[in-house]
């Protein structure tokens, strides 16, 4: 049988129930679901220290009191956790979790039917709550507050409402967009989380438990040369990682070195800055169809060809962050990291542009 870089573990005379909760490595020979790369408990989740002790403090302090804790509101950008804290949450109290989302609440009586339903203690997850009907919203104040939700019966002159007292339980409300969720709403959450794009040294920390988790044997500066592509971004890294793990099995690699994890990610068009197609086609576009800059989004949509809110979305954020673009009043400009990074050399001085 061919070596391939999926290591071999040997679990004898260990406790399973132990190796489950402080061991990445997976248990005999089945087989790993993507799922299982999420912590369990808070001790486990890598990054964001700060964010960690606070809600450390915040659930022990539940649980001493022996009430469910208040509700809790993680803010931050895609992919750093958000999903992930809140099932850590609900395990940490050991109570179940009622999942769901903004978009699939339609009306304010969905979020009735759901409110009605749950149990004492148990936690509520709604994801991208800043996208829930303003009706669902109003709904959702009186019940985060007071505990009760107020159902109509009947139509027209004649509907009555009938108060239903709900049993205490917990919000955790994600969203990628704070600003959007109305002030009502913001303050009825105890505790507010925002998470930060991860050091290149926790994602690598990151990355090796999860090659651990999946069993990839990862060579020394493996774990390094996907943290430089991974954007500050832990789905990102476990996305990056699985991509490599297919060149590994497919090469029959019985350890990934740093010139592989080069060569699977080249593949991919992922250079060393994290930058993909379209980010580079956007430099490029800027650099050596407009000089520079500045242009529009509209210019600049139209001749990378995609749609201004991919564009905007997608790439810029990114590019703006890592100091490859900057927005101005008359449009977008690349900067000399830019330049630098496509190998060209600026033609004029930015500055003069402000």
């Amino acid at each position: 049988m061919a070596e391939h870089a999926f290591a071999q573990t040997d679990n004898s005379g260990v406790n399973e129930e132990s190796l489950r909760m402080v061991s990445a490595t997976p248990i005999g020979n089945e087989p790993v679901s993507d799922e299982e790369l999420r912590p369990h408990v808070l001790d486990g989740f890598i990054g964001q220290p700060r964010l960690k002790a606070q809600l450390q403090l915040f659930l022990d302090a539940a649980r001493k009191r022996e009430v469910p804790p208040d509700h809790i509101l993680l803010a931050g950008p895609p992919g750093l956790g958000k999903t992930t804290l809140a099932m850590i949450v609900a395990n940490e109290l050991a109570v179940p979790i009622r999942v769901t989302s903004g978009p699939a609440i339609q009306h304010a009586g969905d979020l009735a039917s759901i409110l009605s339903s749950l149990d004492a203690g148990e936690v509520l997850f709604i994801d991208e709550i800043h996208r829930l009907p303003r009706a669902a919203e109003e709904l959702l104040y009186i019940a985060m507050e007071d505990f009760r939700v107020d159902v109509m019966v009947g139509k027209g002159p004649g509907a009555t409402s009938i108060p239903l007292t709900l049993p205490r339980f917990t919000v955790i409300g994600a969203t990628t967009r704070e600003g959007m969720l109305p002030s009502p709403l913001r303050a009825r959450f105890g505790f507010t989380a925002h998470l930060d794009f991860y050091p290149k040294e926790e994602l690598e920390k990151l990355i090796e438990r999860s090659a651990a988790v999946l069993g990839i044997n990862l060579a020394e500066g493996s774990a390094v040369q996907l943290a430089m592509r991974s954007r500050g971004t832990p789905r990102i890294a476990n996305r990056l990682l699985r991509r490599v793990r297919d060149w590994a099995i497919v090469h029959n690699l019985s350890a990934v070195q740093p010139d592989d994890v080069c060569e699977a990610l080249a593949l991919y068009q992922i250079d060393t800055e994290g930058l993909d197609r379209l980010d580079i086609a956007v430099l490029n576009a800027i650099v050596c169809h407009f000089n520079g800059g500045p242009v529009g989004l509209n210019n600049l949509s139209a001749m990378v060809g995609e749609e201004s809110e991919t564009v905007e979305t997608v790439c810029e954020p990114y590019l703006v962050r890592e100091g490859f673009l900057i927005r101005t009043p008359k449009g977008r400009v690349a900067t000399a990291k830019a330049w630098e990074h496509l190998g060209l050399k600026p033609q004029d001085d930015v500055s003069k542009l402000f």
